[in-house]
């Protein structure tokens, strides 16, 4: 019985050996996985990371004077001045002034429109 176990054996890799694809074939199929990867790669990775960055360029370049605003270390502030890639802004009761980067700010808490339309009410 084990002979007939090693000959099926045989007789299979000597089938598999006669229909085994060309090298260039083989290089294609990889060829093709690894393009494959990479677009995927695009697709699931830098894509959707360049649309943050473009969203968070957009929201830092619509800064305007009077927007409330909070900064990547947490600070709550007020826009006072916009120029170039600094911005001052007005902390706390006491008013302290603060002049930092443009890329510190996190997010627009409340755009100085907003708050025009709120004393009109």
């Amino acid at each position: 019985m084990h002979n007939f176990i090693f000959l099926a054996a045989a007789d299979t890799t000597a089938a598999g050996a006669g229909t085994a694809g060309s090298p260039v074939s083989g290089l294609m199929s990889t060829v093709l996985m690894i393009a494959l990867v990479v677009l995927l790669g695009y697709f699931l990775l830098y894509r959707p990371q360049k649309k943050q960055e473009k969203a968070v360029r957009e929201m830092r370049d619509s800064l305007r004077v009077g927007d409330e605003v909070s900064t990547t270390g947490g600070i709550l502030g007020k826009v006072l001045q916009i120029k170039d890639d600094f911005i001052v802004i007005e902390t706390g009761n006491d008013k302290t002034k603060m002049k930092m980067a443009k890329w510190a700010i996190r997010a627009i808490e409340k755009h100085a429109d907003d708050e025009d339309e709120d004393d009109d009410e």
